[in-house]
């Protein structure tokens, strides 16, 4: 059974910084490509970056030079460093794991910037 747990989300200022945590059981973090997503109030989720299972990064305008996304392979686990937040980054934070079966997702960890 594959599980995705996010944590380190939080209450921070505009200008601060978070890291988020997406630890994955029941799947290589390592072997698929792992994502980051966001749902604000009233808004569609949105997705926010991706890790490849080769490397690779990308990530939407909006976070692009201020997220990182990053991967532990011995925790089985990503990260998403979020630097200089705004307050238009509250949102729910969502990991995404998809291998060639199906796509999984976490329970989602609250991020709230204050102004």
């Amino acid at each position: 059974q594959v599980q995705l747990v996010e944590s380190g989300g939080g209450l921070v200022q505009a200008g601060g910084s978070l890291r988020l945590s997406c630890t994955a059981s029941g799947i290589s973090a390592k072997n698929n490509n792992m994502y980051w997503h966001r749902q604000a109030p009233g808004k569609q989720r949105e997705w926010v970056a991706t890790i490849t299972s080769g490397d690779r990064t990308i990530y939407a305008d909006s976070v692009k030079g201020r997220f990182t996304v990053s991967r532990d392979n011995a925790k089985n686990t990503v990260y998403l460093q979020m630097n200089n937040l705004k307050p238009e980054d509250t949102a729910i934070y969502y990991c995404r794991a998809a291998d060639a079966w199906s796509a999984y997702w976490g329970q989602g960890t609250q991020v709230t910037v204050s102004s």
